[in-house]
């Protein structure tokens, strides 16, 4: 898959198949519109394009509102989409003057200048332009003007398996590894650098990777203890992931830290990479040591249960 920063590295395509939309998590219902996508290219004879937005629009538009959440990096989000097969993946670099452009503008200066398209595919809900005003009836209209056609992904094909990027981030922040990884179609993943901890679980038995994920929008799950899988260097491993404010021990800071199992290595500096695969427990405060490695003991027979049929 080829990657564009920007639509001024795109060259025009002779039949360009093209999509738009943030994608974040490329769930089960972005993967219908994919699959349709890469459908239309090969009948065609044609090459898919997939037009995304970052940073994320609501990011630009309302920067204050810290709520949201993301799904994936953008970087993620390029490694899910080349796994979906897509050829091409144009980077929108997302401003407050890119969002006053009208859907005409989209339209023309995006669609038919810059990219080529010969076929459009969208989902049944998609808008675009200034305050979303494009819809798919306007392209519709314009598409033959244009010299493009246009396919809808019609609202049963994408209803009946009832996902959204919202319901996935709220099944996380409650801790429903099971429903998020459902209607992601995969188990949610984070990725980020094994940084020094005060090496207390060594202490007790139970040594972790303490993990700095380096971006403050991607959607942590809720505080608790996961059955997990942990990739280094081409491996993966099973393991439990911690992630909370260590009560136990009067923790002041956050801490996502995993126990990775049958691993003894140093890779303070390294990037691990963790799926989740369901909660074990919330986070709770222990009288003493004793008591948390007694309960560390019972979460990780509880992890080995979870990840029997994993690897």
């Amino acid at each position: 898959m080829k990657i564009y920063h920007t639509p001024d590295d795109f060259v025009k395509l002779k039949t360009a198949v093209v999509t738009s939309g943030t994608f974040d998590g490329v769930h089960v219902g972005h993967q219908k519109i994919l699959a349709r996508l890469k459908e239309v290219a090969e009948k065609s004879k044609g090459e898919t394009v997939v037009i995304t937005f970052w940073p994320h629009p609501r990011l630009v538009l309302y920067p204050e509102d810290t709520s949201l959440k993301l799904l994936n990096t953008f970087e993620e989000k390029a490694e899910l989409l080349k796994q979906e097969g897509i050829q091409h993946l144009i980077r929108i670099p997302f401003t407050k003057e890119f969002s006053n452009l009208t859907s005409e503008e989209f339209i023309t200066r995006i669609l038919v200048d810059t990219i080529g398209t010969k076929k459009l595919v969208i989902g049944y809900d998609h808008r675009f332009g200034h305050n979303r005003e494009g819809s798919f009836e306007e392209l519709k209209v314009n598409g033959p003007r244009y010299g493009f056609e246009v396919e809808e992904i019609p609202p049963q094909d994408v209803d009946n398996i009832t996902v959204s990027s919202t319901k996935i981030r709220k099944a996380l922040e409650s801790g429903d590894i099971e429903t998020a990884n459902h209607l992601l179609g995969k188990p949610y993943s984070i990725s980020g650098r094994v940084i020094k901890g005060d090496r207390l679980g060594r202490l007790i038995g139970f040594p972790t990777a303490n993990i700095d994920i380096d971006t403050h929008y991607k959607l942590i799950p809720v505080d608790g203890i996961y059955s997990v899988t942990a990739s280094h260097e081409g491996q993966t491993y099973k393991g439990m992931l911690y992630i909370g404010y260590r009560p136990t021990v009067g923790g002041a800071h956050k801490s996502i830290e995993v126990n990775i199992f049958n691993f003894d290595k140093e890779i303070y500096g390294e990037t691990l990479a963790i799926k989740f695969v369901n909660m074990i427990r919330s986070d709770m405060k222990f009288n003493d040591l004793d008591e948390l490695k007694d309960q560390l003991h019972r979460d990780k027979e509880e992890a080995l249960k979870q990840l029997k049929d994993m690897l």
